[in-house]
């Protein structure tokens, strides 16, 4: 992302203007390595020979060099999971569902939960005023089931932190947590999805992006505490485990300022058994010990792929202090032209692979940063824009 970053800044006149990361050790993405292997161009490739209208949706965290490879293949936008859903629905909307090829990638979890989505309204009968209301206006049943079969997701990308919700995770939210409000992000594999996919359907749950899960938690809490009822809302937390503490904070905001103080909120994160472990008094492991922990979300240790932890060991190396030492070594770097500090800090720029290369004949760095700027554009005309429109409809020629 930092050399995405550093693009677009070059891009809008302040090369100049340098982009440090908090650590200068490899800071990598399962996901986004997902997509920079020869499986990941020829499935590109494939879509692109088939002379049909077609899109590509990457995920924002790919590489620099990811984006510009895609987009010399294919029209490419990237997406993040807040506004992927709307990207892919203006998309069909815009260019017709029924010509339009989506091809998402490389979060398989991601682009199978949003066919699931799409499945769910079909399947749950939704009106066309419903569909028109609550997902998108200018869309119908129809549509919506021309959108779904016209997708085709990536078969074999994942993030290793969602990949953590495992089977025994769902047991538990099944038998243990059936009167909770059931969170899920839209990387969280299939089954953990449709239960809160499920609960979605009658406002007992949410399926969607971390701000979508933080604003529903907010929204279940707030109009509990107006009602004046004496309830504990369960809430179960199906993403990365360091959005716990942003949920907690905004939660105990609402009911310390509300005057009703018969609420509480409980936010459980599930984790697999095999996460946790017992420690005796001098702080050793035990199978036997009555003191049961997760060391995992404190340490970094203890995770499973049953379903563990759930943190991610590289989001981890974006902590303060990492912040605060860049901030503090560019600060005496720029005071006294400390040539020793200079030299540190440029261990923290971003890699710069793509300069001076070209693909194709065109700038590599443009081509990276085009689905970056075709995004921003929706972002702000919430359509997809005349460039990236006019290159779709030449793939069809």
């Amino acid at each position: 992302m930092s050399e995405s970053v550093s693009a677009i800044l070059g891009k809008n006149g302040f090369s100049k203007t340098p982009v440090y990361r908090a650590t200068h050790k490899h800071i990598g993405c399962s996901l986004a390595e997902s997509a920079e292997g020869m499986n990941y161009k020829a499935w590109l490739n494939k879509s692109a020979s088939e002379k049909k209208k077609s899109l590509h949706v990457v995920y924002i965290n790919t590489s620099l060099e990811t984006k510009a490879t895609s987009s010399s293949i294919i029209p490419t936008i990237t997406c993040t999971s807040s506004n992927v859903l709307q990207t892919i629905l203006q998309a069909s909307a815009q260019m017709g569902p029924e010509e339009l090829r989506i091809c998402y990638g490389p979060d398989t979890y991601m682009g199978e939960n949003l066919v699931s989505l799409l499945t769910a309204v079909l399947d749950s009968k939704w009106s066309d005023e419903r569909i028109k209301r609550d997902l998108h206006p200018a869309h119908d049943q129809a549509s919506i089931r021309a959108l779904r079969d016209n997708t085709d997701v990536y078969p074999s990308g994942n993030c290793v932190v969602h990949h953590m919700f495992g089977q025994s995770v769902v047991d538990t939210v099944m038998n243990d947590y059936s009167d909770a409000y059931v969170t899920a992000h839209l990387e969280v594999p299939g089954e953990m999805f449709q239960i809160a996919l499920k609960k979605s359907l009658v406002d007992d749950g949410v399926v969607g992006s971390t701000s979508n899960i933080l604003n529903f938690i907010e929204r279940k809490v707030k109009e509990a505490s107006e009602k004046g009822e004496k309830k504990r809302l369960k809430f179960i937390l199906g993403t990365e485990a360091g959005m716990v503490t942003s949920i907690v904070r905004s939660v105990q905001e609402i009911l310390d300022s509300s005057s009703s103080k018969g609420v509480e909120a409980e936010i459980i994160f599930p984790v697999s058994s095999e996460a946790v472990m017992g420690v005796e008094k001098d702080g050793s492991e035990s199978s036997t010990s009555s003191l049961e922990v997760v060391p995992g979300v404190a340490g970094g240790e203890g995770c499973s792929t049953a379903g563990g932890c759930a943190t991610c060991p590289f989001m981890k190396m974006n902590d303060l202090d990492a912040v605060q030492d860049i901030v503090d070594m560019i600060g005496r770097s720029s005071g006294d032209g400390n040539s020793t500090l200079q030299l540190q800090l440029n261990k923290h720029l971003p890699p710069n692979k793509l300069g001076g290369k070209k693909i194709d004949g065109r700038d590599a760095i443009d081509l990276g940063t085009e689905p970056i700027v075709y995004m921003r554009e929706f972002m702000q005309s919430k359509k997809m824009s005349d460039s990236l429109v006019e290159r779709i409809e030449k793939m069809a020629l």
